[in-house]
């Protein structure tokens, strides 16, 4: 009995030594694994809580660099901008301010301009860098990507500078055609002569002024909201009539043809100016007895069908290097030509603008010495209920001459589209 029991109370040391022993393990593995490692500092867990969650949100690129200038976390934009490659910060500049600001706690920032990453072209994208401490061992980047804004106010320089040149010319004829007049007073003949003057750069400076109008108008202003269906075969009936008068000096021939009653959704006035700005255009840089052809068009779309206006002239044509910049305000092809046709360089600019805020767009065909084409593709509005689109008012019908130009539209799939369109009366 003393043998058992003996051996019994050894198994129970043993038994209790081993539950201690395995205890003290556990313990041991838990807290190694709660023991920070090298690769667990470069992980979100080390982050302060919330401070992700911030970072998502951001409209800044973000970057979190810990003690050893590695990369904690990084939001997409900053991947996107190239601020961050191989899990490092990629800019020096921004690097060298975060070992600063962790060296000393302040809180700095800068403006700098950065190469675009694979375009090779030496363009600039302007940022604007804040880093300041987070934590005791982490720094956070933030970087704001200003190239637009720049970009804008480039634009906005320009303007200003474009309007002020564009006044100072006719203001400063102005007032010496009237000096001119004074010493003149006992001349008929010149006093005449400088009034005549006097009354085209008025003229000048009033359409510069009105056209700056529009364009502001068209800018700031949403049309669609008191947008309507407008007859296109009004719209070019009034560009026609508009430009009658310098046609006829210049022995133009206006022709137009299209569809019958078609119709675009949005603001009549702005629409007006748009195509009559185009026709406009096409008169003043035609040469003499050739034709300015007006054609319209229905295209059908997989998101709603379109309608094109197509202005096609005779004129001196624009070349390649122009062709990307005719619709930039101010911008001229031929300047002496334009000044002499008292053309601003805005009436383009006030079409694409008209385009782009009706849904549609504009663009243009061309080549040197063979005219241009001028496409205007706007949305389509359904006919009203209850009209079939054959019927229309005789009084609103359009007069013209079947477009027969030298050339067919570029921007038609088929050579032949406007050669079905059916054939007007000659306008005078």
């Amino acid at each position: 009995m003393d043998v058992n029991a003996a051996v019994a109370a050894a198994a129970a040391i043993a038994g209790l030594l081993t539950g201690v022993i395995a205890m003290l393990a556990f313990r041991v593995s838990e807290r190694e694994q709660r023991r920070p490692t090298r690769t667990s500092l470069h992980t979100d867990a080390v982050l302060p809580p919330g401070v992700d969650t911030v970072l998502s949100v951001l409209r800044s690129s973000a970057v979190v660099l810990d003690e050893a200038d590695g990369v904690v976390k990084a939001s997409s934009a900053a991947y996107a901008l190239g601020l961050v490659r191989g899990g490092k910060l990629a800019v020096e500049p921004m690097l060298k301010m975060a070992r600063d600001t962790r060296r000393d706690g302040e809180i700095r920032q800068v403006e700098l301009d950065l190469p675009r990453r694979g375009t090779g072209r030496g363009e600039a994208l302007a940022v604007s860098a804040r880093v300041a401490p987070l934590g005791s061992r982490l720094v956070l980047l933030l970087v704001e990507d200003l190239t637009e804004a720049r970009r804008i106010e480039a634009v906005r320089r320009d303007f200003v500078a474009n309007v002020s040149h564009e006044l100072k010319t006719p203001v400063g004829a102005l007032s010496l055609l009237s000096e001119a007049v004074m010493d003149a007073s006992d001349d008929p003949e010149a006093v005449q002569r400088f009034a005549g003057r006097m009354q085209i750069e008025a003229t000048r400076l009033t359409n510069l002024v009105q056209e700056l109008i529009d364009l502001s108008r068209v800018q700031n202003d949403d049309p669609l909201e008191d947008a309507e269906p407008v007859r296109v075969d009004v719209l070019v009936a009034e560009a026609i009539d508009r430009c009658r008068h310098a046609a006829g000096t210049k022995e133009i021939t206006m022709a137009a043809a299209g569809a019958a009653d078609l119709r675009v959704w949005g603001n009549r006035g702005q629409l007006a100016a748009a195509l009559g700005n185009l026709v406009e255009n096409a008169v003043n840089y035609s040469p003499a007895r050739t034709r300015v052809g007006i054609a319209v068009r229905s295209v059908a779309q997989p998101g709603g069908d379109l309608i094109e206006i197509a202005v096609t002239d005779q004129g001196i044509g624009i070349s390649d290097k122009d062709k990307e910049r005719v619709f930039e305000r101010f911008y001229r092809v031929d300047p002496a030509r334009s000044r002499a046709t008292g053309g601003t360089g805005l009436g383009l600019a006030i079409v694409k603008h008209v385009a782009a805020s009706h849904g549609g767009e504009v663009t243009v065909w061309s080549a040197e010495g063979q005219g241009s084409t001028f496409t205007l593709r706007l949305p389509e509005a359904r006919a009203p209920r209850g009209r079939r689109p054959s019927e229309r008012d005789d009084t609103e019908a359009l007069d013209g001459e079947a477009a027969g130009t030298s050339h067919p539209s570029p921007h038609a799939s088929d050579p032949s589209a406007y050669e079905t369109l059916p054939s007007p009366e000659v306008l005078p």
